[in-house]
């Protein structure tokens, strides 16, 4: 009987080994394939040696300026779930935050390797020195009042350079864009410091935000230029004119910022929308509740596409952007790792060509008031 039971209990242990092994197997496949589906798509930057993601992680809202605040741990958490859904690239600026949005950004990546991840940020909008174009006023997150200026005299770059570098804990840059044009400081001027930085490595490559053709044509005159990043979106498409050939045809990449409009093409914003202090988008045309109605009746008539995709409307929307002739990349934001994964799964799905035309169709009825 003695030998009997120890057989069955071997027989047993057996068993459950071969059984726990299989589980292992199983689980090691649904893993695998759950990452496969997961897998970003990327796309080469002008003629740069960047591959980045097409859903790139813009920072902005991150910093909490102008967005009635944010929180920081909250923002770093975002930036690691989004990498690990492979958005290896963060757009950030020392202007969001007053610098706290590059140290949010710094603290999220400094436990990745360097080479595996793409730093975006920008120069020429001090909030520091009162110098050059006056732009606007605004209060940083202490609520301190503060006054903007454009601005992009050599000195200033190459200092501005040092501080992004070291909030973001990094000794070089993948691109440095200027943040928006500066008209009293030559752009020759501007490019040659740029030029400069690249010759001493502390920077890749070189881009420009929210500049127009003959502004680009000036700085390439003095640097290769790798990209233009100007807002784009379903409802903000002047860029089709002139920006856009000019970037096909010279080989520039498009960065597309605000593809969402700040939320407004999510469908989750409703007329009456209480916006939190501080929050720039109160006083946009877009926001009006007369706006939100229309928009929403927008994406209501294309959320059947959405909903036979099983992705949100806001998904769909970025779709369609990235497959608009010249965009590169878009930059998508996010506060918290909930928003930071459904804009990194928006990559997984895709969208033919005769959506994409029933889309701007249905898009070329939607009139906004101004």
């Amino acid at each position: 009987m003695l030998k009997v039971s120890i057989a069955a209990e071997e027989a047993r242990t057996s068993a459950f080994v071969v059984l726990k092994a299989a589980l292992v197997i199983a689980i090691l496949k649904i893993e695998n394939e759950h990452l496969n589906y997961l897998q970003m798509k990327y796309r080469k930057l002008g003629e740069t040696a960047l591959d980045l993601p097409v859903i790139t992680f813009g920072a902005w809202a991150a910093g909490g300026w102008m967005w009635g605040g944010s929180e920081r741990a909250d923002a770093i958490e975002a930036i690691k779930a989004s990498y690990d859904l492979g958005v290896t690239a963060i757009d950030t600026a020392p202007i969001y935050g007053q610098g706290t949005s590059e140290e949010i950004v710094g603290e999220a990546i400094k436990e990745l390797p360097r080479d595996k991840v793409f730093i975006l940020t920008k120069f020429g909008m001090r909030w520091d020195l009162p110098k050059g174009d006056f732009a606007f006023k605004s209060k940083d997150n202490s609520g301190r009042d503060i006054d903007i200026y454009k601005y992009a005299g050599k000195e200033s770059i190459l200092k501005e350079c040092e501080d992004s570098l070291r909030r973001l804990g990094t000794d070089y840059i993948d691109l440095y864009q200027i943040h928006w044009p500066d008209t009293t400081t030559p752009i020759e001027e501007t490019m040659e410091a740029v030029a400069q930085l690249i010759k001493e490595g502390k920077i890749r490559y070189a881009g420009v935000c929210n500049y127009n053709v003959s502004q680009m044509e000036e700085a390439e005159r003095i640097v290769k230029l790798a990209s233009n990043q100007v807002p784009y979106s379903m409802v903000k498409r002047d860029i089709e004119r002139e920006v856009i050939p000019y970037c096909q045809q010279h080989n520039k990449s498009i960065i597309a910022y605000s593809p969402l409009e700040r939320g407004l093409l999510t469908g989750k914003m409703k007329p009456g929308h209480a916006f939190s202090e501080g929050d720039h988008r109160a006083g946009l045309h877009f926001f009006r509740d007369e706006n939100l109605r229309r928009t929403n009746a927008f994406l209501e008539s294309i959320k059947p596409l959405a909903n036979d995709k099983q992705i949100s409307l806001g998904q769909l929307v970025l779709l369609w952007t990235l497959e608009q002739p010249g965009v590169t990349i878009t930059l998508v934001g996010a506060r918290n790792t909930q928003q930071a994964i459904q804009n990194a799964k928006a990559a997984d799905a895709s969208i033919s060509t005769e959506e994409v035309a029933f889309i701007t169709e249905k898009l070329d009825q939607l009139q906004l008031v101004v």
